[in-house]
């Protein structure tokens, strides 16, 4: 019988000849060996083809196109032709801790989750400052999360290949398909972890903070936010947006309410995360009172969840 790869790691690849030799070899390099990396190159104008041919290694998978598809497509076709009981996914500019794999591929076969992230660094390529990134890490974090914000880093995931055949990315969502994925696998009741090592040193540019790039994520975003609350058979009223503090309360606390009955065990911070998304954002004089007024929102919701203040909502 053929020895199938227990791990398909899927790297797309689009003008990455600067980094992708870099990360190439931190997925060869891994402590856990029993892989296969497939990598796509997506049309590229520069030398990414060259450097993707100058690896012999027999666990690599090449896919040259000659037209540019985009990642979106070329995600899929991974996804179609990966072998490996787990998926994990990989950027061509972005570079593995050695133990990653191994790392999370412990509490998915000891059955704790079914996709499983981690902390990153966050490397800024302008000025070359390299940081730490902010996470939550529990199932009910992450997925009420995703409500208001996408808390996974995509090139850190790693999840049940047949999850990923099941879903794919969307070919309509173009800049939020990553959060559209984990959206639609958090709404069909999949358990999400992070692992709080850092695992991947995530690339950040210039490009990915600009005017139009943000102004089309966050349209999209908006879109892929009350799709997830309709998928959880949560009114999209509910939708988390600032809205007049005689509104807000009565709004954000339906929300919160909701999102806990869904995921127990949301955390007080992640709570107050959420009913943020109601307020306006000021500065000076209003501030430690709306912050108090999150935290009672949160504190409320928290306690909630036991039961201890339903007759209140009542």
């Amino acid at each position: 019988m053929m020895n199938l790869p227990l791990i398909s790691v899927l790297m797309p690849a689009y003008n990455s000849e600067l980094y992708i030799a870099e990360a190439i070899q931190s997925i060869l390099n891994q402590t856990y060996q029993n892989i296969e990396l497939i990598i796509f190159d997506d049309g590229s104008k520069d030398k990414t083809r060259q450097v993707i041919e100058g690896f012999t290694d027999s666990r690599i998978v090449k896919i040259f196109s000659d037209q540019n598809f985009g990642v979106v497509r070329a995600r899929n076709d991974m996804i179609n032709k990966a072998r490996g009981k787990y998926i994990a996914l990989m950027d061509a500019d972005d570079i593995a801790d050695r133990f990653r794999l191994e790392k999370q591929l412990r509490p998915l076969e000891a059955g704790k989750c079914d996709l499983c992230g981690s902390a990153q660094w966050v490397l800024d390529e302008t000025s070359g400052k390299i940081k730490k990134s902010k996470d939550k890490f529990s199932d009910a974090d992450l997925r009420a999360l995703l409500s208001v914000y996408c808390g996974l880093c995509n090139s850190a995931m790693m999840g049940k290949a047949e999850i990923f055949k099941r879903f794919k990315y969307d070919t309509t969502i173009l800049t939020s398909e990553d959060y559209y994925l984990w959206v639609q696998m958090a709404a069909a009741g999949y358990r999400f972890l992070n692992l709080k090592e850092r695992l991947i040193t995530y690339r950040r540019y210039p490009a990915q903070t600009s005017s139009v790039h943000l102004d089309k994520f966050k349209l999209t975003t908006i879109e892929v936010q009350k799709r997830y609350l309709d998928l959880l058979g949560i009114s999209t009223e509910l939708y988390p947006h600032p809205l007049p503090w005689f509104r807000r309360f009565g709004i954000a606390t339906k929300t919160l309410l909701a999102l806990n009955n869904k995921f127990p065990g949301i955390s007080l911070r992640a709570n107050a995360e959420i009913y943020a998304r109601f307020q306006y954002r000021r500065s000076g004089f209003w501030t430690p009172l709306t912050r108090l007024e999150r935290y009672i929102a949160a504190l409320w919701a928290t306690l909630s969840q036991e039961g201890l203040l339903m007759h209140c909502w009542r």
